[in-house]
Formats: C-alpha cells, sequence, structure tokens
C-alpha cells in the first residue's frame, strides 16, 4: 500500500491515518472519496476520519466533506516558530552590530506582545527588553508592525486606547518600517519591521531600540534599511523551510 513515499512504520493504525491526511491534501473528500484515494475499507476510513476529526486533524466543510482541520495550522505554526527562533539569533546579533543598538524580535500573543529573542549591547547604556518580557499592544513600533496588517475588524479593536492612530498605521504598511519615539517608554525611540510566514502573513516584528539621544526624534532614517533587512532575512529563512 502507499503511504505516500514514507513505506510502513510497522504502526498500521498511524500508517492508515497518515494516508487519510495525505489523501485530505488534495482537497475536500466525501467518504467514498477516501476509500478510493487511500484503499482503506470503507468502515476502516470512516472510523479513522472520525477519529482524527475528533483531534482537530480533519473538520468537515459546508458540505459535510472531510477537510484538514485546524489542529494542523497550530502545529504548522509551532514548527515555524521554532525555525524562527532558530534563525533569528544570527540575525538579531547582525542587526545589533551593524546599527550599535540593541535588537529584538516580538510575537504577538493575544492582547499582549512577547520578546523571543534579543540581541543586547555589549558596552554602554543597555536597552534590551529581556526575553519572555511581555508588552502592551497599545504602543511602540513593534506593536504597530504587528497590528498594521490586522484584519479590519482586530485592527480597529486593538486601536481602541492604542498611542498610535489608524493613519500612523497606514504609513506603516505604506513604508513597511514603523518607528516610535517615546512612545512606550520616555526618552526610548525605536525602529521595526515585518516578518512574514509562507503565507506572506506576518508573524512577528524584528527592532533595534535605544535612547533617543543616539537614535534622534528621526530614528527611521537612521536604521530603517538594517531593520527591514534583518526582517526579509528572517522571513526568507521562513519561506524557505515552510
Amino acid at each position: 500500500m502507499d503511504n505516500s513515499g514514507g513505506g510502513s512504520s510497522g504502526v498500521g493504525v498511524l500508517d492508515k491515518a497518515a494516508l487519510v491526511l495525505s489523501a485530505l491534501e488534495a482537497g475536500p473528500a466525501t467518504l467514498a472519496g477516501l476509500v478510493t484515494a487511500t484503499g482503506l475499507a470503507r468502515p476502516t476510513a470512516h472510523r479513522l476520519a472520525v477519529a482524527l476529526e475528533h483531534h482537530r486533524m480533519v473538520a468537515r466543510d459546508m458540505q459535510g466533506r472531510f477537510i484538514l482541520g485546524p489542529r494542523l495550522s497550530e502545529l504548522a505554526a509551532a514548527a515555524g516558530e521554532d525555525r524562527l527562533l532558530a534563525t533569528a539569533g544570527p540575525v538579531l546579533t547582525h542587526l545589533r552590530d551593524v546599527t550599535g543598538e540593541s535588537a529584538q524580535l516580538y510575537r504577538r500573543q493575544g492582547d499582549m506582545r512577547i520578546c523571543v529573542a534579543a540581541a543586547e549591547r555589549l558596552s554602554g547604556l543597555r536597552d534590551t527588553v529581556p526575553v519572555g518580557s511581555t508588552l502592551p499592544m497599545k504602543a511602540g513600533s513593534a506593536a504597530q508592525v504587528l497590528m498594521a496588517w490586522e484584519e479590519p475588524e482586530r485592527l480597529h479593536r486593538g486601536l481602541q486606547g492604542a498611542r498610535f492612530t489608524a493613519t500612523a498605521l497606514s504609513g506603516v504598511r505604506r513604508r513597511g518600517w514603523a518607528q516610535s519615539i517615546g512612545e512606550r517608554e520616555p526618552g526610548v525611540a525605536s525602529v521595526s519591521a515585518p516578518v512574514r510566514g509562507p503565507s506572506n502573513r506576518v508573524v512577528a516584528a524584528v527592532s533595534v531600540s535605544g535612547p533617543i539621544e543616539r537614535l534622534t526624534r528621526h530614528p527611521g532614517r537612521m536604521h530603517a534599511q538594517a531593520v527591514l533587512d534583518a526582517a526579509a532575512r528572517l522571513t526568507e529563512a521562513l519561506r524557505r523551510n515552510g
């Protein structure tokens, strides 16, 4: 029996479940379609599809046909995050060395953003946000980037109480990067750009931050290109491995 090039693992039920998922990769399928595509007996195909549905690896469309389920997307996103973090270290270190400023990588989690990686300045005043820090989505250039390409309804909700406006986010989308001056913390400026996953969705924001005395009141003029280059390297890494 063909097992999508994987051969037999020796665990029959997993091999058959893999057949069902591989068949659904081609698109929605009725039970009869699954039987034809997998070569499984009808009761077996039905039992496996329903069991996979229980675990959210299979779902149903409006016509009741079997389709790939949301759990697979969640697992894929987690795998993408692992790839992102594996790539982030050297990219952030290079960004820090090029700009002379602390560099961070943020991901959105609900109404907050989390610093998932950072490269700190080696000397002088240090402005790094510690890895694991949770910051609001209401202020800062990274928050602007993570918000700017959201769906309109979520964007509208996110702007309530924010230190930036819809007009500012329109500018972020047009330029492809954001800057903030004392928006999240007095005296601190930052520049951020979006990191995109294989589906082109914004999955993270890469940033540099430091005191306004060094970054000036126009930090984008100094560092936007370096931040954009770092974001492009991370985006390319995710697409290459996606």
